[in-house]
């Protein structure tokens, strides 16, 4: 097995000590108001956040950045790091983003990696930057970065809604697997998308992420 395969494996595990189980991304809320009650509507929810708040947003981003990275271009990296948190519509959206990314590069650091080393302290890191960083360090191509981007993205939003709705363990498989060509579609539109193109689209991901943060009973982090 690939060496570049091992390392994205270990990108993406629920292992990795980021904290990507706490959040929820506004799917607390719509549990709660029963908009996301079943199979079929989880299904709808999590393939509509996926196609247009991370394909739209997320993922051309970090195609970018990983362009960034390889040619070493710093001063692109920290813009369109900029770009990310400029473009997150919440503040409970921009913290997960923050700290997600700040969890990483302290990681990263730890695993002694120049680029991560090299990061100024003052200044806050977006989670798909540090997942570029760290997708370049160990040589994993573009479109498996960001496939496995995708993919950890809906293993985590998958592991909210068991606990949620809630899903037996086998429904979230099912979940998984029924999303499985969403993913396949978003990477392949997002690799076409042009700059003027990048930002998310979704209204009401951010109503709900505005009305988590001051839900009465929570699971998950706002």
């Amino acid at each position: 097995m690939a060496r570049p395969l091992l390392h994205l494996m270990q990108l993406v595990s629920p292992a990795l000590p980021v904290g990507a189980y706490a959040y929820s991304q506004g799917l607390e809320y719509a549990v709660e108001r029963g908009w996301v009650h079943d199979m079929n509507s989880a299904v709808d929810w999590l393939g509509e956040v996926l196609n247009h708040s991370v394909g739209g947003l997320d993922l051309p981003v970090l195609l970018r950045l990983l362009k960034a990275w390889r040619q070493g271009d710093w001063q692109a990296v920290q813009d369109w790091n900029d770009t990310l948190q400029a473009a997150r519509e919440t503040r409970e959206l921009l913290l997960e983003d923050v700290q997600m990314g700040e969890a990483l590069l302290r990681l990263l650091v730890s695993l002694e990696l120049p680029s991560a080393q090299r990061w100024p302290q003052q200044k806050s890191i977006s989670f798909a930057t540090g997942f570029a960083m760290a997708a370049h360090h160990f040589d994993i191509n573009d479109d498996d970065a960001l496939s496995g981007f995708a993919w950890s993205w809906l293993e985590n939003q998958v592991a909210a809604a068991i606990k949620l709705v809630p899903f037996g363990q086998t429904d979230g498989q099912r979940l998984l697997m029924t999303l499985m060509p969403c993913i396949e579609t978003t990477v392949a539109e997002a690799c076409v998308r042009e700059d003027h193109d990048i930002g998310a689209g979704l209204p009401g991901l951010a109503v709900v992420s505005m009305q988590h943060e001051t839900q009465y009973s929570r699971l998950f982090r706002s």
